[in-house]
């Protein structure tokens, strides 16, 4: 069938997938290592060649009703002839009959291929341990939860970003104040001294990521940013062996009010922080707090990209309950939510809340003695 790349060992014939570690591509059957350009030269120059003719006979009647099939599509594994089912924004997958590694070339060709991708540094070994330390670092985690597996799964998920590029333009007024105190004798006196700060300027952003696919919340993947595009290479499909793609279904149209977004709160934070005090004469001024009153950031010459950033995504189930944690593929920064000992939690507020009363209890016998 038309667009879908297999690739294949050359010494033994099993499917071979990229390796994070010697960024290449590996045989698990035979241990072989090739360099990828030289091994997509070998796949195209064997795809020139004729593939086998079969016939057959139509065996079955049925068909789909109206809408049932909306949103589906079937791919055949080249290797076994096995029928894979997905819906249209899988990119890449395994084939569960005979495990060889397919990528669905169809889905990133054209308008759709992306320009970049960052590959995967970190293994599934490296993540299923970077998981169990980040289990075993947080407080009121049940033990039951530690010590036992309950990771359902565990996948290496390329996931489409748009980056965009554009330039800022912004400027904001702030409530800027002076607190001090004095005293006098039996006597406190609080001065505030409020001042007005204007602060603008330009901005020029790169590569802004705005995750591109309805699928995965938008908060989880900025929660395992960052993502270095130093590290970007041009988009090449050798590097979607072994794991699994999507391409967009947020086209980068409806992606330009998030990256609106994340360029304004940029803009504003970076006048905020310039906001520290201010000098006449020799006298310094410090501000004790800034409350920001007005801004406006002005956003031109926005252009986008399209990439695909590695991500490991794990499930697992607790007393029915799912939990999903994400890893960045390329830094190894690891988000999700955890369960909650219930009885460690209260037998530590109890605690505290002892130690508290006995605190002020001492404080109080002290008072009476003076």
């Amino acid at each position: 069938m038309s667009g879908m790349e297999q690739f294949k060992c050359p010494s033994c014939g099993g499917a071979v997938e990229f390796n994070a570690g010697t960024q290449n591509l590996k045989c698990p059957y035979c241990d072989s290592e090739f360099d990828i350009e030289a091994l997509k030269t070998k796949e195209e120059a064997k795809a020139q060649k004729k593939d086998d003719q079969f016939s057959w006979d139509e065996m079955a009647s049925n068909q789909w009703a109206e809408g049932e099939t909306d949103g589906l599509k079937v791919y055949a594994c080249k290797a076994c002839g096995g029928e894979i089912v997905g819906d249209e924004n899988m990119g890449a997958t395994t084939c569960p009959y005979c495990g060889n590694q397919i990528v669905m070339t169809g889905q990133f060709s054209g308008v759709l291929k992306p320009d970049y991708i960052i590959p995967f540094k970190y293994d599934k070994k490296q993540a299923k341990a970077a998981f169990e330390e980040f289990i075993r670092s947080r407080q009121f985690v049940p033990k039951m939860f530690t010590t036992q597996k309950h990771i359902d799964e565990i996948k290496g998920i390329y996931v489409p970003f748009w980056l965009f590029d554009a330039d800022a333009e912004g400027e904001a007024t702030y409530d800027a104040t002076v607190t001090h105190i004095t005293t006098n004798g039996k006597y406190q006196t609080t001065e505030i001294k409020h001042y007005s700060a204007t602060r603008e300027g330009t901005m020029k952003f790169n590569k802004v990521p705005v995750d591109g696919s309805s699928r995965i919340a938008d908060d989880m993947m900025e929660s395992i940013e960052p993502f270095y595009f130093d590290e970007a290479v041009e988009f090449n499909t050798a590097y979607l062996a072994g794991y699994a793609a999507d391409k967009y279904d947020v086209s980068d149209e409806n992606s330009i009010e998030r990256a609106n977004e994340r360029i304004k709160k940029s803009v504003e934070l970076a006048l905020e922080q310039t906001v520290t005090g201010y000098r006449k004469g020799r006298h310094v001024e410090i501000y004790d707090a800034v409350t920001p009153e007005w801004s406006s950031v002005d956003i031109q010459n926005g252009k986008a990209k399209y990439a695909l950033y590695p991500v490991w995504m794990l499930s697992a189930t607790y007393k029915g309950k799912p939990y999903t944690f994400a890893m960045n593929g390329q830094t190894g920064k690891f988000i999700g939510d955890l369960p909650a000992d219930e009885g460690a939690l209260k037998k530590f507020f109890w605690k505290r809340t002892a130690v508290i009363g006995t605190i002020i209890y001492v404080a109080g016998i002290a008072l009476l003695l003076i």
